[in-house]
């Protein structure tokens, strides 16, 4: 698993009794030792853990530091044979006459550095300010503490030489809750992954701006976010503390712990260090920072450690998405189409308007993105209070139609009261091959018509279908009379762009495609939504028909039954797979091994060998690279999400690149 870039977190909240330091140190080290036996690479404490937050006035007691200063020295002696990884202890400490709020950075049995609190809550229940000194007091960059000399402040970094992007940055509590916290600029620095030890107690509403402060810091900087807070233990006098714990990752709020539960919790998750490094170096401006020379960036310090970074356990400790693409939250999900329902229609009205309105050609096959395309044209003309009759709509039959599909089209436009005009194209395809001197399949032409080469075509034998030029004679004649009838509506989604499903200059090609950043897993469920939520009756009902039906080009033969013979999916792959690739693949830049180890541990609705995802990566990476040249000519359309392939935005890549490094390391047979 480290392999991958991934860094096992936890945040911990032991029982605690206040004031009891050696009891507080036991169940430090108890929790060390839990943490370690699931292998947990980083380990963050809550404030002041092992004193207790509440001892208020008792801080000032010379017993009370000196327990504080034991309970660290044996934590720090005793850790060394529990836990292997790094942990953050918050504890008070005197020093030089002051006593600091500090959080205590271990490994390998030693003190690596103190990061004391910046800022002192002194309002309402907090009283911060009458207890420590603030960091800004400190007149010394070291400090004596179990027996060493340990590099001390709030300008120090731990980086790990063992694992690629591991440097660890500490704050505590209220520094979060600051404009500029001192995590900002540690992460501006450098750090990945940051920590908070925090006593912060519950009042009504706090939980969720907590969880809003941690979420969205963890985005502004790019980075892990590990919160730990105190629990119960804490509780006294006025206030209340409910153990709240979070971890988040770039905006994502990974893991959370259940608030008022009693005894000790351990929050353990697997952070992506990959993701992070990926998204820093593509968002050029995160690095801007460092021109502001006010900022003192230049006094940051570099604390390195090394990291044992063997495997301990071989689960992961990490949801992964089968559907990245697709909310599994049915409330969230139902959001997300109507943002996206309602971007495709504000874009198409864009440009219908600025261009005069002209007449909108679409071919319509009864399939799911025809069917989203032609939903989204008709909500644009009923938002511009422009007539149905604007829409030329046409099915195209041909040699590999089915009556399935062609019924759909004709039940689609009847129930949208849009005007649908049928032209059988295989007398224009047989023209076409004719004179091209193509012979479709090994039939030769001469003196063949439409029925008679349609009976040859239906009864091929299985190993016999498979005739490129056939297909894209079709694609290509369905474009030509579309683009002679009007301003024609592209259909194809991003998806099918991605592995070059599509015929240059036929399908490939429109004048505006409201899809064109639409994955395919995700257009079933915008067909779906908007049966629920814009249309009703039979247009609802044929919405719903088209959602249950297999996904197919249909251009090559039916069969001698009428049945189809080309299913998409046998061909490119399982589309829940193509979206999973493409989606870990451009959005965060990861390396084939790292899909294929996320493949394996996701819950897909089918399941498939180690064998079958290697195989359909491999698929996925030779179309990806060999189809970019379809892609660089893309017509224009709306940016919906994270990830899209248009060569005006997201995605700039040379035509001609090779897949050779992908494919490699992809590995297995071929």
């Amino acid at each position: 698993m480290n392999t991958h870039g991934f860094l096992r977190v936890a945040a911990a909240c032991p029982e605690l009794r206040v004031a009891d330091c050696p009891f507080n140190a036991d169940r430090t080290l108890a929790l060390m030792k839990r943490a370690d036996a699931q292998g947990v690479n980083l380990l963050v404490f809550p404030e002041c853990g092992l004193t207790g937050y509440t001892c208020h006035d008792l801080f000032h007691l010379q017993s009370l530091q000196r327990a504080a200063e034991d309970a660290l020295a044996k934590v720090v002696e005793k850790s060394a044979q529990v836990f292997r990884g790094v942990a953050v202890v918050g504890v008070p400490l005197a020093i030089e006459g002051q006593l600091y709020n500090c959080a205590a950075v271990i490994h390998a049995g030693k003190v690596l550095g103190i990061v004391p609190k910046t800022y002192l809550p002194n309002y309402k229940e907090f009283y911060d300010a009458r207890y420590f000194c603030p960091a800004d007091n400190a007149n010394f960059s070291a400090a004596s503490c179990a027996g060493q000399s340990v590099p001390f402040g709030t300008n120090l970094l731990f980086d790990c030489r063992t694992m690629n992007g591991f440097t660890l940055g500490v704050e505590v509590c209220e520094d979060l809750w600051m404009p500029v916290p001192p995590s900002s600029l540690q992460a501006i620095m450098g750090a990945t992954v940051l920590a908070n030890v925090s006593a912060s107690n519950e009042v009504i509403g706090k939980a969720g701006y907590r969880r809003q402060l941690v979420s969205s810091q963890s985005a502004r900087c790019i980075a892990g976010y590990v919160y730990s807070c105190c629990g119960d233990g804490e509780s006294t006098t006025d206030i209340v503390f409910g153990g709240h714990c979070l971890i988040a990752e770039n905006g994502v709020v990974m893991a959370e712990s259940e608030r008022f539960r009693h005894g000790q919790q351990l929050l353990v998750t697997d952070l992506d260090l990959d993701r992070l490094l990926h998204d820093r170096i593509q968002t050029n401006t995160f690095h801007d920072a460092n021109r502001v020379a006010d900022l003192g960036l230049g006094k940051y310090r570099t604390l390195s450690f090394d990291l044992d970074v063997a495997p301990r356990e071989p689960r992961f400790v990490r949801a992964v998405d089968p559907s990245p693409f697709v909310p599994s939250d049915p409330a969230t999900r139902d959001d997300r189409c109507r943002d996206i329902f309602r971007t495709q229609v504000t874009a198409l009205g864009r440009r219908l308007s600025h261009i005069g309105t002209p007449p909108v050609s679409i071919g319509v096959s009864g399939g799911l993105d025809s069917t989203l395309a032609l939903l989204v044209v008709c909500k644009t003309l009923d938002e511009w209070g422009i007539s149905h009759d604007h829409v030329r709509a046409m099915t195209m039959p041909g040699y590999g139609t089915s009556r399935e599909t062609r019924e759909n089209a004709h039940r689609l436009a009847r129930a949208l009261d849009v005007t649908l005009r049928e032209a059988d194209i295989r007398q224009m395809c047989l023209d076409q091959m004719r004179a091209i001197g193509h012979a479709p399949f090994g039939i030769r032409l001469d003196g063949e018509t439409v029925e008679s080469l349609s009976v040859k075509l239906q009864n091929l034998p299985d190993h016999n279908r498979s005739d490129l030029v056939f297909e894209n004679v079709q694609a290509r004649v369905r474009t030509s009379l579309l683009m002679n009838a009007g301003f024609v509506i592209g259909t194809g989604d991003m998806s099918e762009l991605a592995l070059g499903w599509c015929t240059y200059n036929a399908d490939h090609m429109s004048m505006y495609n409201p899809n064109v950043s639409i994955p395919k897993t995700l257009v079933k469920f915008l067909v779906e939504w908007a049966a629920h939520n814009e249309f009703d009756g039979a247009a609802r009902k044929t919405l719903l028909d088209v959602v249950a039906t297999d996904i197919r080009p249909e251009l090559l033969p039916l069969d001698a039954s009428g049945a189809v013979t080309q299913l998409t999916e046998s061909t490119v792959g399982p589309y829940e797979l193509v979206d999973f690739f493409l989606y870990h693949f451009l959005r965060f830049g990861a390396t084939p091994e790292k899909i294929l180890f996320l493949a394996e541990n996701a819950p897909f609705k089918q399941t498939y060998t180690t064998g079958d995802l290697r195989k359909w990566l491999k698929v996925f990476l030779r179309r990806f690279f060999g189809n970019q040249f379809k892609r660089s000519c893309l017509p224009d359309g709306p940016k919906v999400g994270s990830v899209s392939v248009s060569p005006r935005g997201d995605w700039r890549m040379p035509s001609d690149a090779a897949a050779r490094v992908w494919l490699d390391a992809v590995g297995g047979d071929e």
